[in-house]
Formats: C-alpha cells, structure tokens, sequence
C-alpha cells in the first residue's frame, strides 16, 4: 500500500474531463484523504486537449506531483501528451474506441476499456466519464458507497433516474476492470486516510467566502477567466445575506460602482484578471485620491493582452504596484494558499477601511482554481474594523453657513476622518481634481504638497498586516534561501524536502504583502543565506526587482523564471536550485 498517488484524466474539452475529476476528488475528501486538484483546460468552450491531475494522499499536499500513477484517457491525444509522467508501475485506462496505443519508452500498463459502450448500454454516450471514474476506483480499490452520495448532490435535481443512471456507469466500469484484472492493483492501493472531515475548495471560493465574512455586501464586475467563480460563487451565497452582485458592462464599471458603494457605506469588491486590471486604473487612482476603500481582486494569467487565458502566470506584479498614474498610497497582498485566500480577503476589507485606500488582492491561476484540502475555517479568528468611520453626528461641530466638513483634515498619521453621508453636519466635496481639507478643488502648492504627503504617510509607518511574510528557516546560516509568491508556496516545500535530503541547508521564503514592501522581514532572512534563488511565473524577474530595489544584495541573487503556462514542478525546484549551488548560476 502506498502513503500517496497521482491521478489524471484527459480528453478533450466538452468530454466531461472535469466532472469526473470532481466526483472522484469529491468522494476521496469525504474519505479523509488530503487533496491537490489542478486543471489544464483550452480557451475555449468545446475541443483542445483538458486534463485534470488530481493527487491523492494520507499526509496533507499542496503541489502538483512530478509523475503520475494512473492516467485516464479519451484519446490518444491525451496518452501521447501525458504518458511520459507515468513511472514505469504506471497504469493507462484508455476507451478502447479509439484502439489506444503506449508511446515508445513508456513502459506503463494499458488497459483497453470500452468506456463509451459501457455508456451508451447504460443508456447515454456522454456517461464515459462515469465508467472511467468506475474503472478508476476498481483500480484503486475504492468502496462503491464513496460515490453514492457525490452523484446524488450532483445530480438530484436532474431526477432520481438520472442518478441511477449515473450509479450504474460508475459500478459497471467498476465491473469490467475487476473482471479483467481481478481486484485492485496492489501498489495503487492507498493506505486508509485518518477520515478526518475536512473542506476540500478552490481559492476563489475561499475569497469569496471572505468577503461574505468580512461584511461585503455588493460584489461587482464582469466575468474573466480566472476569477469568475468568485462571481458564481457570491451570486449563489450574497442575496442570504441582503448583498447583491451586479454583472457591469466593463471593468470600468465595475470598479466605479464599487467606489461608489464603499462611498456610501457598504463593503464592496471587483475581481478580475490582468485585462481587467488595466481598465481599472485610473478608478484606483480615484480611490486613491478620494482615500476611498477599494477592494479589488486580480487572479494573474498568461499575458500580455489576451495572452493564456487559463494558464498559469505571474506577471501582473508590476502592474499592481506601479500601474496608476500619479502616486497614492496603496496596498498589495498575496495569499499563497487557499486557507490564507480567506483570511487574507477579510484582512483586506480591514486594511482597505482603516487606511482609506485601494487594497487589492494578487494571486495567481493556480492559486485561484487549484483545488486543495482545507482544515476548518476558525471563524473566531475574524475580526471587523472599520477605521475611523463616522456613521452618526453625535459630537460633531455644527456647520455654519458655507462650511465644510473636513473629510480630508491633516492628521498625525495621514488617516482623516470618513463619515457615511447623510449624517447631519458631516457635508463635504468629494472630487478626484487636487482639494483642500474640505474636499473643495484647489491648486495651491502648500495644500498640494500637504495633501500628497498626507495621503503617502498612511503607510509610511507600515500597515497591519497579519505576516506579510512567510517563513521556513531552519538553519541559522543557509547554502540557500528560495523565495517564491502566490502558488509556489507548496512546490517549494517539497523541493527543499528533496534539497535537505540531498545534505543542503536550504530556508524558506514567502511573500505575501508586497506594497508596502515589508523590508526588514525579507533583509533578516537574505542575509542568513550564501545564495538567494527567486522562483516565479514570469519571464523579467518583477518579484526579483523588487528585492534588489528594497533589499539590495543583488549580487546574491538569481531569478528563475518559467512563463510556458504551467507551474513549477517539485523536481525543478531541486534541480535548478542544486544547479545554482554547484554552477553559481542557473
């Protein structure tokens, strides 16, 4: 038996690839078994290679693995595509239909199996992908009452004979393979899990879940790959709590509307992606200059323009941090898991209020859809502050005549009084041209230089971010410090299990708040080490400038980017870091 295994399940797009990957996954969580889920899908709504990858283990993951045990496919496409992960005990459950073939040097095990007659003799074609998850779990040796309930949640509104149907391709693909092969294969057989009940969700369903926590009552925006399921997601679960989500024309839109909520009030947020982000400047810009809260979701793809749609990629960073014209203080975060996406999203609300500006939320495709093994969210742990908010008129100084309140007063720390309008003796001007304390249009170049100072103080000082950064560090002096961002948190950690073992004293490095820079923190860990090699999704290096620009030690430092769509693998992790150790370059 065996403490983990990868499973794969490929065909193309409309086939069906992601259901049985969810069902399968679905049932394995409800086991107790931790879970990493990552889909490779086309740009498109049918046709082009998909496959979903989902591992499967006792211990909790959060990384895709390098090889793969089990490979399912509906074409031969997808075989000569993918077989080259498979180890040499690897098994191939392919529909014998399209009479599957193993490439040269692959030595895995095929199993032809008529998925697509199993189906239609159950009564439907397009129920192949539920005779492979059958197939699947034989192979495995998974108890057929795993799946009961999975189909009856999914499938229940359809009727009780679509269920049945279901069932039935599940349990006659479950037949064939047992016929054929007798039993489970012994070393594909997982260990028994601790069957501990554990969350098993997207990130994108955990931001979500965080807005609704953290009070957010309006969620606008227009729909864009990778982030649209925090869209579907709020659109099912606000209207319980008196919210509402508003699908806008454009990002434009959406960003203003969100202003404009906050303005009045009301918790708000957008979410994009890179697209999406570049339409919203000049709105950020606004929410800087009214030191309005503002928060907005950017899930990171391959770019530029349309670029990859639904491929992994982390080159947004410079245009979250510099893309605003003029200068105002903002704030950039950057969870790196699913759990953090929850909490990081409530903190964000906080940070947006508190400091009165734009707060927005970085993470990346697989971050945003690679689904993970979640413990329980602790919703003690969730704390609401709205900063100096002024929602009634007790204590305030009546206004007389023309006067003003003054909504953008000079503080000590820069953080000026926000009041809600409607309440008595709290009128002020809000407009995006340069004001005076009142809100009032000026361009005297006291007040300019006052208000542009007043705004950046707000974060002069640094703001109150739970750990804005992550860190691994077991050896006081370190051959290595790898650093990463959003998704290669998990990657990373095994890659330095392999790098311990291979005797390197290698530490850990996370970033999770990138504007402020949080300096000191990342300094104290660079110096511990000999060489610093920095992992990321882009092709320039833009989380690297950002440490020689804040940090220095340039001459320690090494980039490693991969931009072709997917993400780092465990085995790149150690081998490019074992080349920089032995090379001084990668």
């Amino acid at each position: 038996m065996i403490k983990q295994l990868s499973w794969k399940v490929g065909g193309q797009q409309g086939e069906g690839i992601d259901s049985a990957g969810e069902i399968l996954s679905t049932a394995l969580n409800r086991m107790g078994y931790y879970l990493y889920g990552y889909r490779h899908f086309s740009s498109r709504i049918k046709g082009g290679h998909s496959n979903t990858k989902i591992r499967i283990s006792i211990q909790p993951i959060r990384a895709v693995s390098d090889d793969l045990d089990v490979l399912v496919a509906f074409d031969q496409e997808t075989i000569d595509l993918n077989a080259h992960e498979l180890h040499d005990k690897g098994v191939i459950l392919a529909d014998e239909k399209f009479n599957p073939s193993v490439p040269d040097g692959v030595s895995a095990r095929l199993f032809s199996i008529p998925f697509t007659k199993i189906a239609q003799d159950v009564g439907l074609a397009q129920m192949k992908n539920m005779v492979a998850v059958g197939a699947s779990s034989a192979i495995l040796g998974l108890p057929m009452e795993a799946f009961q309930n999975v189909i009856e949640e999914k499938f229940s509104r359809k009727g009780q004979q679509v269920v049945d149907k279901n069932m039935t391709a599940i349990q006659e693909g479950a037949n064939h393979v047992l016929n054929e092969t007798g039993g489970a294969i012994e070393e594909l057989r997982l260990e028994p899990s601790d069957g501990k009940k554990r969350l098993y969700m997207i990130g994108n369903d955990a931001i979500a879940l965080g807005a609704v926590a953290a009070g957010a009552r309006l969620m606008a925006a227009y729909p864009i790959t990778p982030s649209s399921e925090i869209m579907e997601y709020l659109i099912k679960k606000l209207s319980q709590f008196g919210g509402t989500v508003v699908q806008t024309e454009d990002e434009i839109a959406a960003v203003t509307m969100v202003l404009g909520s906050n303005f009045g009030g009301v918790r708000a947020l957008t979410a994009s992606a890179g697209p999406g982000l570049s339409l919203m400047t000049e709105a950020i810009g606004l929410s800087g200059m009214t030191e309005t809260p503002a928060v907005i979701v950017d899930t990171q793809r391959g770019g530029p323009s349309t670029g990859l749609p639904t491929k992994q990629e982390q080159s947004d960073i410079n245009a979250m941090l510099y893309s605003t014209h003029g200068e105002i203080p903002k704030i950039v975060i950057a969870p790196s898991t699913v759990e953090e996406c929850f909490y990081d999203t409530i903190q964000a609300f906080n940070l947006a209020e508190k400091y009165q500006c734009p707060v927005i939320i970085m993470t990346d495709l697989a971050v945003s859809l690679g689904k993970q093994t979640v413990e329980p969210l602790d919703y003690d742990r969730i704390k609401i502050d709205r900063g100096n908010l002024i929602t009634d008129s007790e204590g305030l100084k009546q206004l007389e005549n023309s006067e003003l309140f003054k909504r953008y007063a000079f503080t000590e720390d820069g953080i000026s009084p926000r009041i809600l309008p409607g309440v008595k003796n709290g009128l002020h001007h809000v407009t995006g041209v340069e004001h005076d304390e009142t809100g009032r249009p000026s361009e005297n170049p006291i007040n300019r230089n006052k208000m542009v100072e007043k705004r950046l103080k707000k974060l002069e000082k640094g703001i109150d971010f739970k750990d804005p950064v992550y860190v691994n560090a077991q050896h006081e002096e370190a051959d290595l410090l790898i650093v990463g961002i959003n998704s290669t948190r998990g990657v990373i950690h095994e890659g330095m299990e392999r790098l311990a073992a291979d005797g390197i004293k290698v530490n850990h490095l996370h970033i999770r708040q990138l504007l402020p820079f949080p300096v000191e923190a990342v300094k104290e860990q660079m110096e511990k080490a000999s060489k610093v090699v920095v992992f990321e999704n882009n092709a320039t290096g833009q989380l690297t400038a950002q440490l020689k620009l804040h940090v220095g030690m340039a001459d320690k430092i090494q980039h490693v980017g991969k931009y072709d769509g997917n993400p780092f693998l465990p085995s790149e992790i150690h081998n490019k870091s074992k080349e920089l150790l032995v090379h001084g370059h990668v």
